[in-house]
C-alpha cells in the first residue's frame, strides 16, 4: 500500500501547529482579550465525535488553569428540543472541523442569541458555525482527506488551549505551547511496535487516562474502532476498577495514556493492579513495573503533554490498521463529514 492519507496527515501535525501558533496568533489573542473583558462565570462546550474529545480536554485545561467550571451541552437541546438555555454571562466554545453540522450550528446560534460570548474553533473560517459565533479561531490544519481526524483534532485542542493560556496570561503555559510543535514532531516518530504486535489479532480492549489524558483515551478508543475494527472502550483510571474491571484478565489488553502530571501516580497504580490480574498492560510512563513501558515525549507543561501523547498514538494506530489489513482512510461505514440534526 502506498502512504495513506492518514500517515501523511499525522506527519503534517507539527507544521499545522506551527501555522496555527504563527498565522493564527492574532485571532487567538483577540478572542482571549474578548473573554477577559466579558469575564464569564462559566464555560460551555458544543461538539461531537473527535471534536467532543477535544472539548473534554479543554474542560480539564480550563478548570485547571483558570478555575472556571465547564459544562458540555448536547447540541440536540437546541436543534431537536428547541430549549433556550440561560447562557448570558457565560462563554460557549463550539468545535467542528467542517463547521457545517446543523445541530452544532443551531446550538452555537442559540448561545449567541442568549448573549453568551461564543467561540467557533473550526478548520473552515467561512462556515455556518463561524457565522453563528461572536469569535472564530481557524485551526489552519489545511485539507484533511483521511476519514479519521488527526491533525484537525490536535489543532482544535491546541487552538482552545492557546486561547485559555492567553486569556489567563499564563506565561509558562504560553511558552510550553510555543515549544510544542518540535515535540509533536518527535512524538510522531515514536516506536510503539510492542503494542502493535500485541493487538494484531485482538478485537476488544480498554484505554485508560485520568484528567486531561482521559480525553485522549476517549479519542484513542474511537480511533481503534474506526480504523482497526477493535472494540475499544475508554475509561478514567478512577472508574475502571468499578464494574468494568470484571472482564479484565487473561491477557486482556489495556493501554494507559499517562502524562507527566499530578494524575500519573494514581493512573499507574491502577495499571499495576490490572497487570497483577493478568491483563496485558501498556503504559506511557516511567513508573511502569509490571506494565510494558511505551516511549513518550515529555513536554514542559502538564497541559501540553496529552497533545504529544495523542500524536504518538496516531502514528501507531495508522501502522496497526495497515498491519491488520485495513486501509484507515476508507472505513466501510463512515464518511469524512457527518451532519447531524
Amino acid at each position: 500500500m502506498t502512504q495513506t492519507h492518514m500517515a501523511r496527515e499525522v506527519a503534517e501535525i507539527p507544521a499545522a501547529a506551527r501555522r496555527l501558533l504563527g498565522e493564527g496568533r492574532g485571532a487567538i489573542e483577540a478572542t482571549a482579550a474578548d473573554l477577559r473583558d466579558v469575564n464569564p462565570a462559566f464555560v460551555s462546550t458544543v461538539a461531537r465525535g473527535s471534536s467532543d474529545h477535544a472539548a473534554t480536554y479543554l474542560k480539564y485545561a480550563c478548570e485547571l488553569s483558570l478555575g472556571l467550571p465547564v459544562a458540555s451541552i448536547g447540541p440536540s437541546v437546541a436543534s431537536i428540543f428547541g430549549a433556550r438555555l440561560k447562557l448570558g454571562g457565560a462563554a460557549c466554545f463550539s468545535i467542528s472541523q467542517s463547521g457545517q453540522s446543523p445541530d452544532i450550528v443551531a446550538m452555537a446560534q442559540a448561545a449567541s442569541d442568549a448573549q453568551a460570548c461564543t467561540l467557533a474553533i473550526t478548520n473552515q473560517p467561512d462556515s455556518p458555525l463561524a457565522r453563528a459565533s461572536r469569535n472564530t479561531v481557524p485551526i489552519m490544519a489545511g485539507p484533511e482527506l483521511s476519514v479519521a481526524a488527526t491533525k484537525t483534532f490536535v489543532t482544535s485542542a491546541l487552538a482552545g488551549l492557546a486561547v485559555l493560556a492567553h486569556w489567563g496570561r499564563d506565561d509558562a503555559l504560553i511558552a510550553a505551547i510555543d515549544a510544542l510543535p518540535d515535540q509533536l514532531e518527535a512524538a510522531a516518530r515514536l516506536d510503539w511496535s510492542p503494542l502493535r504486535d500485541a493487538l494484531l489479532a485482538r478485537d476488544s480492549m480498554y484505554v485508560l487516562g485520568r484528567g486531561p489524558s482521559y480525553a485522549m483515551a476517549c479519542e484513542a478508543a474511537l480511533k481503534f474502532k474506526e480504523t482497526c475494527g477493535i472494540h475499544a472502550e475508554a475509561y478514567s483510571s478512577a472508574e475502571v476498577l468499578h464494574g468494568p474491571v470484571e472482564i479484565v484478565g487473561g491477557d486482556y489488553p489495556v493501554l494507559v495514556l499517562a502524562a507527566r502530571d499530578a494524575a500519573e501516580p494514581a493512573a499507574m497504580g491502577v495499571a499495576e493492579q490490572l497487570a497483577t490480574r493478568g491483563a496485558q498492560v501498556f503504559a506511557t510512563s516511567d513508573m511502569a513495573k509490571s506494565a510494558t513501558r511505551l516511549p513518550f515525549v515529555a513536554t514542559s507543561h502538564p497541559l501540553t503533554e496529552p497533545l504529544a501523547l495523542i500524536t504518538g498514538f496516531y502514528a501507531f494506530i495508522e501502522q496497526l490498521a495497515r498491519a491488520r489489513g485495513r486501509n484507515p482512510d476508507t472505513p466501510a461505514n463512515l464518511r469524512k463529514v457527518t451532519e447531524t440534526t
